[in-house]
């Protein structure tokens, strides 16, 4: 992953669930591209098609709650979305977005300052975010070297696949 990223903002509030980011219906589907399709679609019929790679999704607390499944990340991924910046997450999504090498960063002071539209720009080495549209800067926790390392290789089981090759 490049040590920052920078994009356009899609905002949403607190407790957006796995249900709003890619609704029950579809879980038939386990492609990323698939699952694209339908991200997002019942809160926000614009954002499958018109969301584009390198945009930035901001969310308020709790984001990505209720079910445990991959799914909701793989859905972000598959959609262009560098990464999800939230006042918090639900941990279990925070657990499968990292798996699936979703950069996800909370930053509690964020949600109330920017706007859909807005360019962020993420430093991710040191958690920096700024909204280039205002200028106004925000920290967030940075992930410690081996989470980053595990996000580079493109998740879990790509990590893993490095290991055993010896190549980590």
């Amino acid at each position: 992953m490049e040590e920052t990223i920078t994009g356009s903002v899609w905002v949403y509030g607190d407790n957006v669930d796995t249900d709003a980011i890619i609704p029950a219906r579809h879980l038939t589907m386990v492609e990323p591209k698939d699952l694209a399709r339908h991200c997002m679609e019942d809160i926000d019929e614009s954002f499958a098609t018109d969301v584009k790679p390198g945009d930035i999704v901001v969310g308020g607390a709790n984001f990505g709650c209720g079910s445990s499944r991959e799914h909701a990340p793989l859905a972000l991924l598959g959609s262009g979305v560098a990464a999800v910046v939230a006042t918090s997450f639900a941990r279990i999504f925070y657990r499968n977005a990292i798996n699936v090498g979703l950069p996800i960063l909370e930053c509690p002071d964020l949600a109330g300052h920017v706007k859909r539209g807005n360019v962020l720009r993420i430093d991710v080495d040191s958690g920096i975010v700024k909204n280039e549209t205002t200028g106004e800067e925000f920290a967030s926790e940075p992930f410690p070297p081996f989470l980053m390392d595990l996000i580079n290789s493109g998740g879990l089981v790509e990590y893993a696949k490095r290991r055993l090759r010896g190549e980590a």
